[in-house]
Protein backbone atom coordinates (compact mmCIF):
# COMPACT_ATOMS: atom_id res chain seq x y z
CA UNK A 1 0.00 0.00 0.00
CA UNK A 2 2.93 2.32 0.69
CA UNK A 3 3.99 2.14 -2.98
CA UNK A 4 0.49 3.17 -4.05
CA UNK A 5 0.31 6.02 -1.54
CA UNK A 6 3.71 7.29 -2.69
CA UNK A 7 2.34 7.76 -6.20
CA UNK A 8 -0.63 9.72 -4.90
CA UNK A 9 1.54 11.74 -2.52
CA UNK A 10 3.18 13.46 -5.51
CA UNK A 11 -0.07 15.39 -5.98
CA UNK A 12 -0.34 16.57 -2.37
CA UNK A 13 1.25 20.02 -3.07
CA UNK A 14 -1.68 20.86 -5.35
CA UNK A 15 -4.11 20.84 -2.40
CA UNK A 16 -4.24 22.27 1.07
CA UNK A 17 -3.68 19.73 3.86
CA UNK A 18 -7.38 19.59 4.72
CA UNK A 19 -8.58 19.22 1.13
CA UNK A 20 -5.88 16.64 0.38
CA UNK A 21 -7.21 14.26 3.05
CA UNK A 22 -10.57 14.19 1.29
CA UNK A 23 -9.12 14.21 -2.24
CA UNK A 24 -6.93 11.20 -1.46
CA UNK A 25 -9.96 9.24 -0.25
CA UNK A 26 -11.83 10.14 -3.45
CA UNK A 27 -8.94 8.95 -5.63
CA UNK A 28 -8.55 5.62 -3.85
CA UNK A 29 -12.32 5.15 -3.79
CA UNK A 30 -12.56 5.87 -7.52
CA UNK A 31 -10.06 3.06 -8.13
CA UNK A 32 -11.96 0.57 -5.97
CA UNK A 33 -15.40 1.65 -7.13
CA UNK A 34 -17.32 -0.25 -9.79
CA UNK A 35 -19.89 1.07 -12.23
CA UNK A 36 -20.85 4.68 -11.44
CA UNK A 37 -18.13 7.07 -10.25
CA UNK A 38 -20.32 9.37 -8.21
CA UNK A 39 -19.06 10.82 -4.93
CA UNK A 40 -21.76 8.86 -3.10
CA UNK A 41 -20.60 5.58 -4.66
CA UNK A 42 -16.98 6.36 -3.75
CA UNK A 43 -17.91 7.06 -0.14
CA UNK A 44 -19.84 3.79 0.10
CA UNK A 45 -16.93 1.72 -1.22
CA UNK A 46 -14.59 3.40 1.29
CA UNK A 47 -16.93 2.59 4.17
CA UNK A 48 -17.89 6.23 4.67
CA UNK A 49 -21.56 5.91 3.83
CA UNK A 50 -22.53 7.08 7.32
CA UNK A 51 -20.06 9.96 7.54
CA UNK A 52 -22.10 13.03 8.64
CA UNK A 53 -19.57 15.33 6.95
CA UNK A 54 -20.00 13.79 3.49
CA UNK A 55 -20.50 17.24 1.98
CA UNK A 56 -16.77 17.94 2.42
CA UNK A 57 -16.02 15.31 -0.23
CA UNK A 58 -18.42 16.93 -2.69
CA UNK A 59 -16.76 20.29 -2.11
CA UNK A 60 -13.39 18.93 -3.26
CA UNK A 61 -14.79 19.09 -6.78
CA UNK A 62 -17.33 21.88 -6.54
CA UNK A 63 -15.73 24.54 -4.30
CA UNK A 64 -12.19 23.75 -3.12
CA UNK A 65 -9.33 25.80 -4.52
CA UNK A 66 -6.81 23.71 -6.45
CA UNK A 67 -5.35 23.80 -9.94
CA UNK A 68 -6.00 20.99 -12.37
CA UNK A 69 -3.30 22.43 -14.63
CA UNK A 70 -0.72 22.08 -11.87
CA UNK A 71 -1.83 18.48 -11.29
CA UNK A 72 -1.44 17.80 -15.04
CA UNK A 73 2.11 19.16 -14.91
CA UNK A 74 2.99 16.84 -12.03
CA UNK A 75 1.43 13.86 -13.79
CA UNK A 76 3.34 14.58 -16.99
CA UNK A 77 6.55 14.81 -14.97
CA UNK A 78 5.90 11.34 -13.57
CA UNK A 79 5.02 9.86 -16.95
CA UNK A 80 7.88 11.37 -18.93
CA UNK A 81 10.37 9.40 -16.83
CA UNK A 82 9.16 6.35 -18.77
CA UNK A 83 10.66 7.80 -21.96
CA UNK A 84 14.47 7.57 -22.35
CA UNK A 85 16.15 10.97 -22.54
CA UNK A 86 17.53 10.28 -26.03
CA UNK A 87 14.09 9.59 -27.53
CA UNK A 88 11.35 12.08 -28.45
CA UNK A 89 8.24 12.39 -26.32
CA UNK A 90 5.28 11.08 -28.34
CA UNK A 91 1.98 12.79 -27.52
CA UNK A 92 -1.36 11.80 -28.99
CA UNK A 93 -4.21 14.31 -29.11
CA UNK A 94 -7.87 13.67 -29.79
CA UNK A 95 -11.32 14.78 -28.70
CA UNK A 96 -14.20 12.74 -27.32
CA UNK A 97 -17.84 13.36 -26.49
CA UNK A 98 -19.21 12.79 -23.01
CA UNK A 99 -22.94 12.31 -23.44
CA UNK A 100 -24.63 14.59 -20.89
CA UNK A 101 -27.99 16.33 -20.90
CA UNK A 102 -29.78 18.76 -18.62
CA UNK A 103 -30.21 22.48 -18.16
CA UNK A 104 -27.37 22.65 -15.62
CA UNK A 105 -24.85 21.38 -18.19
CA UNK A 106 -24.11 24.81 -19.63
CA UNK A 107 -21.20 24.02 -21.96
CA UNK A 108 -22.88 21.15 -23.77
CA UNK A 109 -23.42 21.10 -27.51
CA UNK A 110 -24.92 18.91 -30.22
CA UNK A 111 -22.16 16.89 -31.86
CA UNK A 112 -21.78 14.02 -34.28
CA UNK A 113 -21.50 10.75 -32.37
CA UNK A 114 -18.35 9.11 -33.82
CA UNK A 115 -19.16 5.71 -32.32
CA UNK A 116 -22.72 5.24 -33.55
CA UNK A 117 -22.50 7.22 -36.81
CA UNK A 118 -21.74 5.69 -40.19
CA UNK A 119 -20.91 7.19 -43.56
CA UNK A 120 -24.55 7.01 -44.63
CA UNK A 121 -26.24 7.81 -41.33
CA UNK A 122 -25.01 10.58 -39.04
CA UNK A 123 -26.22 10.34 -35.44
CA UNK A 124 -25.91 13.44 -33.28
CA UNK A 125 -25.98 13.62 -29.50
CA UNK A 126 -25.90 16.23 -26.76
CA UNK A 127 -22.87 16.25 -24.55
CA UNK A 128 -19.59 17.82 -23.51
CA UNK A 129 -16.60 17.84 -25.80
CA UNK A 130 -13.26 17.07 -24.19
CA UNK A 131 -9.80 17.44 -25.74
CA UNK A 132 -7.18 15.15 -24.27
CA UNK A 133 -3.42 14.85 -24.64
CA UNK A 134 -1.85 11.50 -23.85
CA UNK A 135 1.73 10.33 -23.57
CA UNK A 136 2.26 7.29 -25.81
CA UNK A 137 4.77 4.93 -24.22
CA UNK A 138 5.62 1.20 -24.18
CA UNK A 139 4.66 -0.66 -21.02
CA UNK A 140 6.30 -3.85 -19.72
CA UNK A 141 3.07 -5.86 -19.57
CA UNK A 142 1.94 -5.32 -23.18
CA UNK A 143 3.34 -5.65 -26.65
CA UNK A 144 1.75 -2.40 -27.82
CA UNK A 145 2.22 1.23 -26.82
CA UNK A 146 -0.30 2.62 -24.33
CA UNK A 147 -1.69 6.16 -24.38
CA UNK A 148 -1.63 7.64 -20.88
CA UNK A 149 -3.74 10.82 -20.43
CA UNK A 150 -2.21 13.72 -18.54
CA UNK A 151 -4.08 16.84 -19.74
CA UNK A 152 -7.80 16.94 -20.55
CA UNK A 153 -9.62 20.20 -21.30
CA UNK A 154 -13.29 21.04 -21.73
CA UNK A 155 -14.03 22.75 -25.04
CA UNK A 156 -17.41 24.54 -24.74
CA UNK A 157 -19.70 24.59 -27.74
CA UNK A 158 -20.06 27.69 -29.88
CA UNK A 159 -23.62 28.25 -28.67
CA UNK A 160 -22.54 28.06 -25.02
CA UNK A 161 -19.79 30.60 -25.63
CA UNK A 162 -22.24 32.97 -27.31
CA UNK A 163 -24.62 32.76 -24.35
CA UNK A 164 -21.80 33.54 -21.90
CA UNK A 165 -20.26 36.24 -24.12
CA UNK A 166 -17.00 34.32 -24.42
CA UNK A 167 -14.74 34.15 -27.45
CA UNK A 168 -15.24 30.80 -29.10
CA UNK A 169 -12.20 28.58 -29.44
CA UNK A 170 -12.12 25.79 -31.97
CA UNK A 171 -10.48 22.43 -31.37
CA UNK A 172 -7.40 23.69 -33.20
CA UNK A 173 -7.28 26.79 -30.97
CA UNK A 174 -7.34 24.63 -27.86
CA UNK A 175 -4.73 22.27 -29.31
CA UNK A 176 -2.37 25.16 -30.04
CA UNK A 177 -2.81 26.49 -26.52
CA UNK A 178 -2.23 23.06 -24.99
CA UNK A 179 0.88 22.18 -27.03
CA UNK A 180 2.41 25.55 -26.16
CA UNK A 181 1.87 24.81 -22.49
CA UNK A 182 3.26 21.29 -22.76
CA UNK A 183 6.34 22.51 -24.64
CA UNK A 184 7.05 24.90 -21.76
CA UNK A 185 6.78 22.01 -19.31
CA UNK A 186 9.17 19.90 -21.41
CA UNK A 187 11.77 22.54 -22.15
CA UNK A 188 14.62 20.12 -22.89
CA UNK A 189 12.72 17.41 -24.79
CA UNK A 190 11.69 17.07 -28.41
CA UNK A 191 7.99 16.31 -28.96
CA UNK A 192 6.09 14.44 -31.66
CA UNK A 193 2.42 15.43 -31.73
CA UNK A 194 0.13 12.88 -33.41
CA UNK A 195 -3.50 13.56 -34.30
CA UNK A 196 -6.11 12.25 -36.71
CA UNK A 197 -7.36 14.07 -39.79
CA UNK A 198 -9.22 16.72 -37.80
CA UNK A 199 -5.82 18.04 -36.62
CA UNK A 200 -4.40 18.32 -40.15
CA UNK A 201 -4.32 22.11 -40.07
CA UNK A 202 -1.76 24.47 -41.61
CA UNK A 203 -2.05 26.85 -38.65
CA UNK A 204 -1.27 24.07 -36.18
CA UNK A 205 1.65 22.95 -38.35
CA UNK A 206 3.07 26.49 -38.33
CA UNK A 207 2.74 26.62 -34.54
CA UNK A 208 4.66 23.36 -34.13
CA UNK A 209 7.44 24.60 -36.41
CA UNK A 210 7.64 27.92 -34.56
CA UNK A 211 8.03 26.12 -31.23
CA UNK A 212 11.18 24.62 -32.69
CA UNK A 213 11.06 21.20 -31.03
CA UNK A 214 7.55 19.96 -31.89
CA UNK A 215 6.84 17.74 -34.91
CA UNK A 216 3.27 17.33 -36.14
CA UNK A 217 2.22 14.05 -37.76
CA UNK A 218 -1.32 13.59 -39.01
CA UNK A 219 -3.48 12.23 -41.81
CA UNK A 220 -3.56 14.25 -45.04
CA UNK A 221 -6.55 14.57 -47.35
CA UNK A 222 -6.06 13.04 -50.77
CA UNK A 223 -7.27 16.28 -52.39
CA UNK A 224 -5.01 18.60 -50.37
CA UNK A 225 -3.53 21.67 -52.06
CA UNK A 226 0.13 20.77 -52.62
CA UNK A 227 2.57 23.08 -54.40
CA UNK A 228 6.14 23.05 -55.57
CA UNK A 229 8.77 25.54 -54.49
CA UNK A 230 8.88 29.06 -56.01
CA UNK A 231 12.33 28.38 -57.42
CA UNK A 232 13.54 30.78 -60.08
CA UNK A 233 10.22 32.66 -60.13
CA UNK A 234 11.14 34.45 -56.92
CA UNK A 235 14.60 35.40 -58.24
CA UNK A 236 13.50 37.62 -61.14
CA UNK A 237 15.57 40.83 -60.76
CA UNK A 238 13.71 44.12 -60.77
CA UNK A 239 10.30 42.54 -60.31
CA UNK A 240 8.18 44.55 -57.91
CA UNK A 241 5.65 43.36 -55.38
CA UNK A 242 5.71 40.50 -52.88
CA UNK A 243 7.73 37.44 -53.70
CA UNK A 244 5.80 34.26 -54.55
CA UNK A 245 5.49 31.90 -51.60
CA UNK A 246 4.74 28.78 -53.61
CA UNK A 247 5.35 27.35 -57.03
CA UNK A 248 3.18 25.40 -59.43
CA UNK A 249 0.25 23.30 -58.23
CA UNK A 250 1.15 19.63 -57.89
CA UNK A 251 -1.16 16.76 -58.86
CA UNK A 252 -3.64 15.64 -56.21
CA UNK A 253 -2.63 12.59 -54.24
CA UNK A 254 -5.81 10.77 -55.23
CA UNK A 255 -4.71 11.08 -58.87
CA UNK A 256 -1.40 9.38 -58.08
CA UNK A 257 -2.92 6.25 -56.53
CA UNK A 258 -3.42 4.48 -59.87
CA UNK A 259 -0.44 6.03 -61.67
CA UNK A 260 2.08 3.25 -62.44
CA UNK A 261 4.68 5.75 -63.68
CA UNK A 262 5.35 7.04 -60.16
CA UNK A 263 8.33 5.87 -58.12
CA UNK A 264 6.43 3.40 -55.95
CA UNK A 265 8.26 1.51 -53.21
CA UNK A 266 7.29 -1.42 -51.03
CA UNK A 267 8.10 -2.06 -47.38
CA UNK A 268 6.90 -3.80 -44.23
CA UNK A 269 5.59 -1.57 -41.43
CA UNK A 270 4.25 -2.13 -37.92
CA UNK A 271 0.48 -1.91 -38.32
CA UNK A 272 -2.61 -1.85 -36.13
CA UNK A 273 -3.05 -4.82 -33.83
CA UNK A 274 0.68 -5.43 -33.53
CA UNK A 275 0.94 -7.11 -36.92
CA UNK A 276 3.41 -6.41 -39.69
CA UNK A 277 1.84 -5.23 -42.94
CA UNK A 278 3.29 -4.88 -46.41
CA UNK A 279 2.47 -1.57 -48.06
CA UNK A 280 3.22 0.27 -51.27
CA UNK A 281 4.07 3.91 -50.73
CA UNK A 282 4.99 7.11 -52.51
CA UNK A 283 6.60 10.09 -50.79
CA UNK A 284 7.71 13.62 -51.49
CA UNK A 285 8.52 17.01 -49.97
CA UNK A 286 6.47 20.03 -50.99
CA UNK A 287 4.51 23.02 -49.74
CA UNK A 288 1.06 22.46 -48.24
CA UNK A 289 -1.23 25.44 -48.61
CA UNK A 290 -4.60 26.55 -47.29
CA UNK A 291 -6.20 29.80 -48.53
CA UNK A 292 -5.48 32.61 -46.12
CA UNK A 293 -2.43 30.87 -44.60
CA UNK A 294 1.23 30.80 -45.52
CA UNK A 295 2.29 27.49 -47.08
CA UNK A 296 4.10 25.04 -44.82
CA UNK A 297 6.87 22.64 -45.74
CA UNK A 298 5.89 18.99 -45.20
CA UNK A 299 6.86 15.49 -46.17
CA UNK A 300 3.85 13.52 -47.37
CA UNK A 301 3.48 9.75 -47.66
CA UNK A 302 0.84 8.11 -49.84
CA UNK A 303 0.14 4.54 -48.68
CA UNK A 304 -1.61 1.82 -50.68
CA UNK A 305 -2.47 -1.59 -49.24
CA UNK A 306 -0.92 -4.31 -51.41
CA UNK A 307 -3.73 -6.69 -50.39
CA UNK A 308 -6.45 -4.18 -51.29
CA UNK A 309 -8.20 -4.49 -47.90
CA UNK A 310 -7.67 -0.86 -46.84
CA UNK A 311 -8.35 2.30 -48.78
CA UNK A 312 -5.40 4.49 -49.85
CA UNK A 313 -4.35 6.94 -47.17
CA UNK A 314 -1.93 9.83 -46.94
CA UNK A 315 0.05 11.14 -43.98
CA UNK A 316 2.37 14.07 -43.45
CA UNK A 317 5.07 15.29 -41.10
CA UNK A 318 6.44 18.78 -40.51
CA UNK A 319 9.88 17.18 -40.12
CA UNK A 320 11.05 16.39 -43.63
CA UNK A 321 13.98 14.37 -42.27
CA UNK A 322 11.74 11.57 -41.02
CA UNK A 323 11.59 8.55 -43.29
CA UNK A 324 8.24 7.47 -44.78
CA UNK A 325 8.27 4.31 -42.67
CA UNK A 326 8.79 6.33 -39.48
CA UNK A 327 5.89 8.63 -40.33
CA UNK A 328 3.50 5.73 -40.92
CA UNK A 329 4.57 3.83 -37.80
CA UNK A 330 4.34 6.95 -35.62
CA UNK A 331 0.81 7.59 -36.85
CA UNK A 332 -0.24 3.99 -36.16
CA UNK A 333 0.66 4.57 -32.49
CA UNK A 334 -2.25 7.02 -32.33
CA UNK A 335 -4.69 4.12 -32.09
CA UNK A 336 -3.78 3.76 -28.42
CA UNK A 337 -5.67 7.01 -27.79
CA UNK A 338 -8.93 5.44 -28.99
CA UNK A 339 -8.31 2.38 -26.81
CA UNK A 340 -7.78 4.61 -23.75
CA UNK A 341 -11.06 6.44 -24.37
CA UNK A 342 -12.92 3.12 -24.57
CA UNK A 343 -11.23 1.63 -21.48
CA UNK A 344 -11.87 4.80 -19.47
CA UNK A 345 -15.58 4.59 -20.22
CA UNK A 346 -15.78 0.88 -19.50
CA UNK A 347 -13.66 0.60 -16.35
CA UNK A 348 -13.33 4.11 -14.86
CA UNK A 349 -16.92 5.25 -15.20
CA UNK A 350 -16.46 8.20 -17.54
CA UNK A 351 -19.99 9.47 -18.39
CA UNK A 352 -21.40 8.06 -15.12
CA UNK A 353 -20.43 10.96 -12.83
CA UNK A 354 -23.31 13.26 -11.89
CA UNK A 355 -21.85 16.64 -10.99
CA UNK A 356 -23.97 19.66 -11.90
CA UNK A 357 -21.89 22.72 -10.93
CA UNK A 358 -19.58 24.21 -13.55
CA UNK A 359 -16.42 23.71 -11.53
CA UNK A 360 -17.21 20.11 -10.61
CA UNK A 361 -18.04 19.26 -14.24
CA UNK A 362 -14.75 20.78 -15.44
CA UNK A 363 -12.81 18.76 -12.86
CA UNK A 364 -14.44 15.32 -12.65
CA UNK A 365 -13.83 14.04 -16.19
CA UNK A 366 -10.16 15.19 -16.37
CA UNK A 367 -9.63 13.53 -12.98
CA UNK A 368 -11.06 10.23 -14.19
CA UNK A 369 -9.01 10.36 -17.39
CA UNK A 370 -5.86 11.07 -15.38
CA UNK A 371 -6.75 8.19 -13.07
CA UNK A 372 -6.05 5.86 -16.00
CA UNK A 373 -2.41 7.02 -15.96
CA UNK A 374 -2.19 7.02 -12.16
CA UNK A 375 -3.34 3.38 -12.01
CA UNK A 376 -0.66 2.46 -14.57
CA UNK A 377 2.00 4.27 -12.51
CA UNK A 378 0.87 2.34 -9.42
CA UNK A 379 1.14 -0.94 -11.33
CA UNK A 380 4.63 -0.04 -12.54
CA UNK A 381 5.66 0.73 -8.95
CA UNK A 382 4.32 -2.64 -7.75
CA UNK A 383 6.05 -4.50 -10.58
CA UNK A 384 9.36 -2.82 -9.72
CA UNK A 385 8.95 -4.27 -6.19
CA UNK A 386 8.71 -7.80 -7.56
CA UNK A 387 4.94 -8.16 -7.86
CA UNK A 388 3.71 -10.16 -10.86
CA UNK A 389 1.02 -8.88 -13.21
CA UNK A 390 -0.68 -11.61 -15.21
CA UNK A 391 -3.84 -11.43 -17.35
CA UNK A 392 -7.06 -12.68 -15.80
CA UNK A 393 -8.17 -15.75 -17.74
CA UNK A 394 -10.89 -18.37 -17.52
CA UNK A 395 -11.38 -21.77 -19.08
CA UNK A 396 -13.50 -20.28 -21.84
CA UNK A 397 -11.49 -17.09 -22.34
CA UNK A 398 -7.75 -17.28 -22.68
CA UNK A 399 -5.95 -14.01 -23.38
CA UNK A 400 -2.22 -13.45 -23.72
CA UNK A 401 -1.91 -9.67 -23.42
CA UNK A 402 -2.63 -7.71 -20.27
CA UNK A 403 -5.41 -5.14 -20.67
CA UNK A 404 -6.37 -2.20 -18.48
CA UNK A 405 -8.95 -4.30 -16.66
CA UNK A 406 -6.11 -6.57 -15.51
CA UNK A 407 -4.00 -3.60 -14.42
CA UNK A 408 -6.92 -2.12 -12.50
CA UNK A 409 -7.67 -5.45 -10.78
CA UNK A 410 -3.97 -5.81 -9.97
CA UNK A 411 -3.89 -2.46 -8.18
CA UNK A 412 -7.26 -3.02 -6.50
CA UNK A 413 -6.08 -6.31 -5.05
CA UNK A 414 -3.16 -4.71 -3.24
CA UNK A 415 -5.31 -1.85 -1.96
CA UNK A 416 -7.91 -4.26 -0.59
CA UNK A 417 -5.25 -6.56 0.88
CA UNK A 418 -3.73 -3.70 2.85
CA UNK A 419 -7.06 -2.72 4.41
CA UNK A 420 -7.22 -5.93 6.43
CA UNK A 421 -4.70 -7.60 8.73
CA UNK A 422 -4.09 -11.28 9.30
CA UNK A 423 -4.74 -12.88 12.65
CA UNK A 424 -1.93 -12.33 15.14
CA UNK A 425 -2.00 -16.05 15.94
CA UNK A 426 -1.47 -16.92 12.25
CA UNK A 427 -4.52 -19.17 12.23
CA UNK A 428 -5.20 -18.59 8.57
CA UNK A 429 -7.99 -16.11 9.24
CA UNK A 430 -8.23 -12.40 8.49
CA UNK A 431 -9.45 -9.82 10.98
CA UNK A 432 -12.12 -7.44 9.69
CA UNK A 433 -13.11 -4.24 11.45
CA UNK A 434 -16.89 -4.13 11.66
CA UNK A 435 -17.08 -0.96 9.54
CA UNK A 436 -15.04 -2.55 6.73
CA UNK A 437 -17.01 -5.79 6.98
CA UNK A 438 -20.26 -3.91 6.51
CA UNK A 439 -18.77 -2.07 3.52
CA UNK A 440 -17.75 -5.37 1.90
CA UNK A 441 -21.20 -6.82 2.42
CA UNK A 442 -22.73 -3.75 0.78
CA UNK A 443 -20.38 -4.13 -2.21
CA UNK A 444 -21.21 -7.80 -2.59
CA UNK A 445 -24.91 -7.04 -2.40
CA UNK A 446 -24.64 -4.47 -5.18
CA UNK A 447 -22.12 -6.38 -7.32
CA UNK A 448 -24.77 -7.96 -9.51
Amino acid sequence: MLDIINVLQCFAPVFSARVWRHAKMLLIGAILCRKERTVAAVLRVMGLGNDPHFVNYHRVLSKARWSGLQAAKILLGLLVTLVPANLPVIIGVDDTIERRRGKNIKDKGCYRDPVRSTKKHVIRCFGLKWLSMMLIVPVPWSGRHWALPFLTVLTPSEKANEEDNRRHKTTIDWTIQMIKQVSRWLMDRSIILIGDGSFACVRLAHTCIQLGKVILISRLRLDSRLFGFPGAIAEVPGKRGPKPQKGDRLPKLKDLVDDPDQDWQEAHVKWYGGVTKRIRFLTGVCLWHTPGQKPVLVRWVLVVDTEGKCKPEAFFSTDTQLTPIQIVEYFVLRWGVEVTFQESRRHLGVETQRQWTDKAIARSTPALMSLFSIVCLMALRLISKGKELIPQTTTWYQKKDVTFSDVLAFVRRYIWADKYVKSARDTGYVLFPVQNWEAILDLLAMAA
